[in-house]
């Protein structure tokens, strides 16, 4: 027995795996993603701030003042 990961960049992709899966009477699980979302959200936000220039620099000798 073999085991087979697919990976896809769309929903509609996966859900074609699915049923072509489902109709040859194949077993198959899926897994949450590993992250949440409003996680994820947050994170862009703040990669989105950095890149406007909305940060502060602190210079490492100031690092523990």
């Amino acid at each position: 027995m073999e085991t087979l990961i697919f990976q896809s960049d769309n929903h509609e992709k996966l859900d074609a795996l699915k049923a072509f899966a489902k109709s040859l009477d194949i077993y198959f699980e899926t897994k949450e993603k590993p992250y949440d979302p409003e996680f994820v959200a947050k994170i862009q936000e703040s990669r989105r701030q950095f890149e406007n220039g909305q940060h502060k620099v602190i210079d490492i000798e100031d690092l523990w003042k």
